[in-house]
């Protein structure tokens, strides 16, 4: 396997992991606005033969990277993004309650959006 190339898809809600011009691994997310303007990372998936290769940490690390690029929470309801979030505090800013509760209420309004 190549190098990993990881790309923002906003327009789809996807961040793709990429090796030899296939997708390996993504994060599903939608972006919110209120109560203020966050990423909100929903499924994590990776290929199964590309499994244990740090695929999903790359992504979860460039997720809040683009966050802080554009100045934007990450609200994750994803529970593999929350575990990595949980692990690597000073690159992942803890969300609030109020703007988890926000992208809940968001996503049960969108049933089947995911």
């Amino acid at each position: 396997m190549g190098d990993i190339e990881i790309r923002d898809d906003r327009t789809a809600g996807r961040l793709e992991a990429v090796a030899d011009g296939e997708v390996v691994g993504r994060i599903e997310y939608f972006v919110l606005d209120a109560p203020e303007r966050a990423l909100v990372p929903v499924h994590t998936v990776v290929e199964p033969a590309h499994e244990g290769k740090g695929i999903a940490g790359s992504l979860a690390r460039e997720l809040y990277s683009l966050a802080a690029r554009g100045e934007a929470a990450v609200a994750p309801l994803c529970p593999y993004v929350a575990q990595w979030a949980e692990r690597h505090p000073d690159d992942a800013p803890a969300a609030g309650p109020e703007l988890i509760r926000a992208a809940k209420d968001w996503l049960e309004a969108r049933p089947g959006r995911f």
